[in-house]
């Protein structure tokens, strides 16, 4: 068959619709042909246009409009927004009168004269299409574009957008079988309502309301007759009419729309060329609708909240999924960012750190018994520019934007102290404490059995006394007593209750490592978020939750709560034991304590600092009752080094320590946040907790050994002499210089005190015997005068042997 013969046989579709149309407009049965088989259409078209009619549902199923959610902060005020098509859906009434005019003149002036088909627009476009052998022009009443725009929000797949704009026949009849249907259910109010809501009007302005709000700043009740026309004349060519990237070519359609309402006496010829004279577009009032995280005034914090959205089951059963539904679904995001403790963080990180830095600074600050967080803030902006960064230093690696956290240093000595006292270990419980000490091969018990280190020989970084307490070996940080308390305790206690309090490798994703220096804070990588949340546990009196960014979400559309995770709050430790480890912490920010500096205000603190080895990190982390915070101070760029002599607040780190370069950060942001609220005071720990169950013990001190120990025995007590070196004291040579536990410490009922012995070394000489003067008669006081060149002295003066009575 030749090809002359096949072209022959095969209808040219145009003239099948066009006399369809005709033959249908005559038999006044239109609507009744497009309901019938293709094949009733004068017995010529394609198989598929057959198949798009007779199969097609006549009743039209839309989807919901895709509309923008919001993100707000704790006060309800708009932080991010997040779409695909930035709308928001309004009623007829909502619409400006004027506005309805307007489109209806330039799109379909016979619009409430003509049911689903204009016959005499789409005869004309026929007619023209066929003369140029291409779809050159639409003849589409409002309420077959208000069913092209329905398929199309409706399209899920490329696939479905594909046939929901292409330019075919095909498209064209399936459009009209489902207008006639929704002419049938629709009235023409609720019809051109739904077309303005749809349709777009460029610049990512989907809606009559979006871009009355976004071209001109008001309300689409409030559109004027000029603004009316020009939105009415963008929608025929969204992207050529623009009238901010094309003014001109706005203008001139605007003006095409305005005549044209004139020439149906929508409008009088007065009323036309005052809006002729009229500027397109005042630059200054439009409002561009920042679009998504990146946009955010908080995009590390936004970023975050997407995150955990996207954990949400009732989005969707994938990240994919959930995405697509929070950007397109009309959400309020309700969030716990506090504008206030948010702002002091930033001011702080600002003060203390420069974006160009070397190193990074970050703090987060999360409310004790809600767990909620109040603020996040990092030195380093967001963006892909030099200098800038996509990583939040505050959260863990959980969703790509999470760096991980860094090794946290001393910090960790918390919970070794909260392990320490749950086991009943008292805060006055002492450990001889030298400035280095040799664990190489010591058992360490963790959970799953002992653990040892090689050729490990930790040293102090500060100086404390020998035998220090719980108490100060906190304030000064003394690495080997906290490193022999957690021995004597184990390893599995300290671990069990910092994980408990939200202690993970935020790196790995995994349970911090039980390693021997576990308590020094090298078990893994920990965030600001973390740890802020951890400490706000003890500040909550042992009550732990999980930290909460989203508060509520609430559906824009039906107004309704969709369910999220609430608060989640669980008690880890007892009261006493929260209120033992303040006690201890607060004497960290006391005088002399690590933390004195960065004490501040009325109110109880307590906190603790932290450095990592090398120097790579240095932390801060601390609270009152209201608030907890941490702070850190790190490189950040692989391959992570020592930070002193790399630049920091626009200088270069001559030192770098937990307190100096992390705590100010600490400081500020605190100060800042709780300005103006009551001060406010952790309950008093038990004496139980911070002696134990002792009883007091004796002023042993001076007395000989034998005497000592017969005290003791009388008391309930054991005494045991220590047999090292007799050590330096004022007490006399050979009597004791002090005991373990101290007379302050008191002891338990029957335990055994060890008595150290001086050496006399710093005691006072005894002064040799006196003779008394020879008694002689009273003189009376005025004639009494010493003897030249004898200084006069009381008798408990040392010198008392050189001196003569007066």
């Amino acid at each position: 068959m030749h090809r002359g013969e096949r072209r022959a046989k095969r209808p040219n579709v145009v003239w099948s619709v066009f006399t369809f149309l005709v033959a249908s407009a005559v038999a006044g049965a239109l609507t009744a042909g497009l309901a019938l088989p293709f094949a009733g259409l004068v017995g010529v078209t394609t198989a598929k246009a057959h198949d798009s009619v007779q199969y097609l549902p006549q009743d039209l199923e839309t989807a919901p409009l895709a509309q923008k959610s919001i993100i707000q902060d704790a006060d309800g005020r708009v932080i991010a927004t997040l779409y695909q098509q930035n709308r928001t859906p309004v009623t007829l009434k909502q619409i400006s009168p004027i506005m309805l005019k307007a489109i209806v003149a330039i799109e379909d002036d016979r619009f409430y004269q003509h049911g689903a088909l204009d016959f005499k627009g789409t005869l004309r476009a026929l007619l023209r299409n066929r003369s140029s052998g291409g779809v050159q022009q639409g003849g589409s009443s409002i309420t077959q574009q208000y069913v092209k725009q329905s398929l199309i929000n409706k399209a899920r797949t490329p696939e479905e957008v594909k046939n929901a704009t292409a330019e075919t026949y095909e498209r064209k009849i399936a459009e009209l079988r489902y207008a006639i249907a929704v002419e049938k259910e629709m009235s023409k109010g609720q019809i051109l309502n739904g077309y303005l809501n749809l349709a777009f009007f460029g610049s990512r302005s989907y809606g009559v309301e979006a871009a009355a709000m976004h071209y001109f700043g008001v309300h689409a009740a409030k559109l004027t007759l000029p603004q009316a026309a020009m939105l009415a004349g963008i929608v025929k060519n969204p992207t050529g009419y623009d009238p901010i990237d094309n003014p001109k070519r706005a203008k001139a359609r605007r003006d095409v729309v305005l005549r044209r309402m004139q020439q149906l006496n929508v409008i009088t010829a007065k009323q036309a060329q005052d809006a002729l004279k009229t500027p397109v577009l005042d630059p200054a009032k439009v409002r561009a609708i920042p679009n998504g995280c990146a946009n955010s005034q908080y995009p590390f914090f936004c970023e975050y909240v997407m995150s955990k959205l996207k954990e949400n089951n009732a989005f969707g059963k994938t990240k994919e999924e959930r995405e697509n539904y929070i950007e397109t679904s009309g959400l309020v995001v309700k969030t716990s960012l506090d504008q206030k403790a948010q702002k002091a963080a930033e001011t702080s990180i600002a003060q203390h750190s420069k974006p160009t830095d070397d190193v990074v600074g970050a703090v987060t600050m999360v409310e004790p018994n809600t767990g909620l967080v109040k603020a996040m803030a990092q030195s380093r902006p967001y963006g892909a520019k030099k200098g800038q960064t996509a990583y939040n230093y505050n959260v863990e690696k959980s969703y790509p934007g999470g760096f991980g956290g860094f090794q946290n240093g001393s910090t960790m000595k918390a919970f070794t102290i909260a392990a320490a006292i749950a086991r009943g270990v008292p805060t006055t419980y002492r450990i001889r404490s030298p400035q280095t000490i040799d664990l190489s091969g010591k058992n360490f018990e963790t959970c799953n059995g002992p653990t040892s280190a090689p050729n490990y020989v930790p040293k102090n970084s500060t100086k404390t006394v020998l035998e220090p307490s719980m108490v100060d070996a906190a304030r000064a940080s003394t690495n080997t007593y906290f490193l022999q308390l957690s021995q004597q305790i184990g390893l599995c206690p300290i671990a069990t209750i910092a994980n408990q309090l939200g202690m993970y490798d935020g790196q790995q994703l995994k349970p911090l490592k039980q390693v021997v220096s576990y308590t020094l804070g090298s078990a893994g990588d920990v965030t600001p978020l973390m740890l802020s949340n951890a400490y706000a546990t003890f500040a909550a009196r042992g009550m732990y939750c999980s930290p909460q960014v989203v508060t509520s979400i609430t559906s824009l559309k039906t107004g309704k709560t969709i369910p999220t995770p609430g608060p989640s709050c669980h008690r880890v430790l007892s009261p006493g034991v929260a209120d033992g480890v303040n006690y201890v912490l607060q004497q960290v920010m006391a005088k002399g304590g690590t933390g004195a500096k960065v004490k501040f205000g009325n109110s109880d603190l307590a906190g603790k600092t932290g450095t990592t080895n090398q120097n790579m990190a240095v932390w801060f982390a601390g609270y009152s009752s209201r608030l907890a915070a941490a702070s850190v101070v790190a490189d950040a760029d692989p391959r992570l080094e020592n930070i002193i002599g790399q630049t920091f607040n626009g200088k270069k780190l001559q030192d770098a320590s937990g307190s100096g370069t992390a705590g100010p950060i600490w400081e500020t942001a605190m100060q800042l946040a709780l300005q103006g609220l009551p001060s406010t005071k952790f309950v008093k720990a038990d004496d139980k907790i911070i002696r134990g169950n002792v009883k007091d013990l004796p002023n042993l001190k001076g007395m000989t050994p034998a005497a000592a120990a017969a005290k003791l025995l009388s008391m309930g007590f054991k005494a045991q002499m220590d047999h090292g070196p007799r050590v330096d004291s004022d007490a006399p040579d050979g009597t004791v210089a002090w005991t373990n536990p101290r007379q302050e410490d008191g002891a338990p009922a029957g335990a055994t005190v060890l008595l150290y012995i001086s050496n006399g070394s710093k005691a006072k000489p005894t002064p040799p015997p006196v003779t008394p003067p020879p008694v002689t008669p009273p003189v009376p006081p005025a004639t009494i005068k010493p003897p030249p060149n004898v200084p006069t002295c009381p008798p408990w003066d040392p010198k008392y042997p050189k001196c003569k009575r007066g």
